[in-house]
């Protein structure tokens, strides 16, 4: 099986290339050979290598960036998507393509499921929600997978970010009021592969949207702090953390309030759930160099 994944170097690219390792030859396009913002740069690539599986792993996720590049993240959030499926229906296979929370717009007091009505409140939550619109709109097999504050040993991430400050800085105010499920790329990378062996299998649900984070929910303030207990445990020095409001913290880009995601659709139609984002964490970081 040969399996094409647009994205080399980003999170869920890393992990992908990991964790798909002896599902099939894995046809890599990185930006080095693949411009997102050029269409027939993707038909081209994609009839090249005639892919039994196409997953799309790379996005414009520059949220703050995005609102004053919309071009730019609409070409590579949108179209891009688009182009794939069309190219996948042509050739008969399936796309596995990722998504986020940003598609909604956080007002909802539970965890959004997959029917819940979207309202993106910026222009990534934007591009990304017409990327899925496009997608279904092909024709295509498809999964389309939301998921959220994604993580990992590598890339830019809240996670590195936070043992860095952690270290560095006497004091961290760090945002309480916006709550969601902190998810490692490898979950989302281990999951993919469950996916993809069950439909090899002819043990398919259905093909369509779903939600894929890891279980459980917290704050960017609880994410903090669990980062910081792994630090302490590690005999190093954290800084001491004091909890703000959003409004505290203003950004380009407006951030849902809630961006839990009920995950049980997945687990229902595909037989695949994930673990807790505390145990996730551990595993991730246990991966890091001392």
């Amino acid at each position: 099986m040969k399996i094409l994944i647009s994205g080399k170097t980003g999170q869920v690219a890393v992990e992908l290339q990991k964790h798909l390792a002896g599902l099939g030859n894995l046809i890599v396009l990185g930006r080095d050979v693949l411009d997102l913002s050029q269409p027939e740069q993707i038909r081209a690539q994609v009839r090249a290598h005639k892919p039994d599986l196409i997953i799309i792993a790379a996005a414009h996720t520059a949220v703050d960036q995005a609102e004053s590049e919309p071009e730019l993240a609409f070409a590579i959030n949108a179209t891009a998507p688009g182009v794939f499926a069309e190219e996948a229906a042509a050739l008969g296979i399936p796309l596995i393509h990722y998504s986020t929370d940003y598609v909604f717009d956080g007002s909802k007091p539970a965890p959004y499921t997959e029917d819940d009505a979207t309202n993106p409140l910026g222009v990534y939550g934007k591009s990304k929600l017409a990327g899925e619109l496009a997608i279904a709109a092909s024709g295509a097999r498809h999964l389309i997978l939301r998921t959220s504050w994604v993580y990992s040993t590598h890339g830019k991430n809240f996670l590195l970010t936070m043992q860095r400050l952690l270290q560095e800085r006497p004091e961290l105010r760090v945002v309480a009021d916006q709550i969601g499920a902190p998810t490692w790329a490898g979950t989302i990378a281990r999951s993919t592969r469950a996916l993809i062996e069950r439909w090899q299998a002819g043990e398919t649900g259905a093909w369509g949207t779903y939600h894929l984070t890891a279980q459980g929910e917290t704050s960017w303030f609880g994410f903090t702090q669990a980062i910081a207990a792994h630090l302490s445990a590690q005999g190093k020095a954290c800084a001491t953390l004091e909890p703000i409001p959003a409004s505290a913290y203003p950004t380009p880009a407006a951030r849902p309030q809630n961006s839990r995601l009920d995950c049980s659709k997945l687990a229902r139609e595909w037989q695949v759930t994930q673990p807790e984002w505390t145990a996730a964490l551990s595993d991730c970081v246990a991966e890091q160099p001392r």
